[in-house]
Order: C-alpha cells, then structure tokens, then sequence
C-alpha cells in the first residue's frame, strides 16, 4: 500500500513540475521576451510599405500624362460596350460554369485514385466504376435537359 501512495505522490509531483514550467514558459515575463524580438518584423514592415509607396509615386510621376478620350474609355478584349453594365446576365452562363467546377473537381477526385491503383485492387477499381457511372448519369442528365445549349 505505501508503495502504491509513494508512487501517487511522485506522479502528482511531476505532474505539478510540469504544470509550473508549461506556465512559467506562457507566462514568460523574463528581458528575454521584449520588444526588440519585434524589431525585425517592424522593419520588413517599413520597407514593405515604402516600397509601395515608392513605386506609386514613382509611376504617378514618370507614367504618360496626356489623356484622351480613347485612353479614358472602358476597354473589354477589343469588343465595342453597349447596353447598361447591370443588365442581367443569362443564367446559362451561371450554369455552364458551375457544371464546369462540378465535373472539374471530380476529375481531382480521380487522381488520388490513380496514383494508388495497385493498392486499391479490385474493391478500388469497382468503387471508381460505379463513381465514373454517377458521373455519366449525371452528365447525361443535364445534356437531356438541355443545360449546355445555348440556343433558346
């Protein structure tokens, strides 16, 4: 029996020990902790910000000053703008973008797969026939129902 409360004791005391130097190390308040260990991040952070400042003013003062009309107007990939800028958009483009995410992301899926194709063995290679085959459906589906025509 002591031995059993000799070695509760002995576990308590390092548990204790360890406890006291886990706060002694969060609650360091020692010289060694001050605001010179700071100093380097304060500095990368003053030249971080002038460098941008710098190149600014830079392009401010030595950039092209003489605007035009054909400078100061709207540019998108060579195409003439017409219409209001917040007319709403046709929902196919929605569409189309978030299949394209869709069947991308699937496809991630199948990297993994590949890469451990020997491990996986036939279990494996079932399991990605059957996630190939939902995919279809899927795909399928949405060419039936007409989702990747543009023509109305």
């Amino acid at each position: 029996m002591e031995f059993f409360f000799s070695l509760a004791c002995t576990i308590f005391a390092a548990q204790s020990i360890i406890i006291m130097n886990l706060l002694n190390v969060l609650l360091d308040t020692t010289p060694g902790n001050s605001a010179s260990h700071y100093l380097p991040i304060a500095i990368q952070l003053v030249f971080a910000v002038g460098f941008v400042a710098t190149m600014m003013i830079l392009t401010h003062m030595v950039g092209p000053k003489r605007k035009t009309t054909d400078k100061l107007e709207n540019f998108a990939s060579g195409i003439e703008s017409h219409g209001d800028a917040r007319q709403p958009l046709a929902i196919k483009y929605f569409l189309v973008a978030i299949l394209f995410v869709l069947f991308d992301v699937e496809v991630i899926f199948m990297y993994p797969w590949a890469v451990n194709f020997e491990e996986l063995a036939m279990p494996g290679f079932i399991q990605m026939v059957l996630f190939i085959t939902t995919l279809l459906v899927g795909f399928f589906y949405i060419l039936k129902k007409g989702a990747l025509k543009w023509e109305d």
